[in-house]
């Protein structure tokens, strides 16, 4: 299948899986969307990518197809993908259903592969520790980066987590930061 054929949903879906290094399972056409069963190896569990597209406002019923399927393949974890926006009731909804809901300015391309964008990755947590213990700091005390980041919501960052971002440098060849993720 070329480039062309794929919906904007579907290349973002292709992205986030390989920004977040997911392995996808299964791509299964429903009616007005496509899901995309995922392993998330860090986390040990099963996911699901809901694109959903054509639709400029999700409302409540395009959610329920969403958690109907996620009953029926037994998954508690959800990514919802759309061109549209999210409804105050679907926003409501999706925090207490572990579903994360991206929005429309996800970009279609890996953000990484741009000269200008270094790259970042998620510390381990005894990787987390060991830097906190070696610089004998706590996590507030770190420079800090915004949940709302291009960057940190490709990489699939949470608040409270610790950033490793990794530049090239002329002079240094390579210069290493941390960032604490913040709401």
């Amino acid at each position: 299948m070329s480039i062309k054929d794929k919906t904007v949903e579907e290349r973002k879906a292709e992205v986030l899986i390989k920004l977040r290094k997911y392995k996808q399972l299964d791509k299964e056409k429903f009616e007005g969307a496509f899901g995309y069963t995922i392993n998330i190896p860090q986390d040990k569990e099963k996911a699901l990518i809901w694109c959903i597209l054509d639709q400029a406002t999700v409302g409540i019923v395009a959610m329920n197809q969403l958690y109907k399927v996620m009953k029926e393949k037994e998954i508690d974890r959800a990514i919802v993908i759309t061109e549209g926006r999210y409804t105050h009731a679907v926003k409501q909804g999706a925090k207490k259903k572990k579903v994360e809901l991206l929005l429309k300015s996800f970009p279609v391309f890996d953000i990484f592969e741009h000269a200008l964008v270094p790259m970042h990755e998620i510390l381990p947590a005894k990787e987390r520790d060991q830097l906190l213990t070696h610089y004998k700091v706590k996590p507030y005390q770190m420079p800090q980066i915004t949940s709302t980041d291009p960057t940190v919501k490709a990489i699939g960052a949470k608040p409270g987590d610790v950033l490793r971002i990794i530049r090239k440098s002329s002079t240094a060849g390579e210069h290493i930061a941390y960032r604490y993720v913040v709401e």
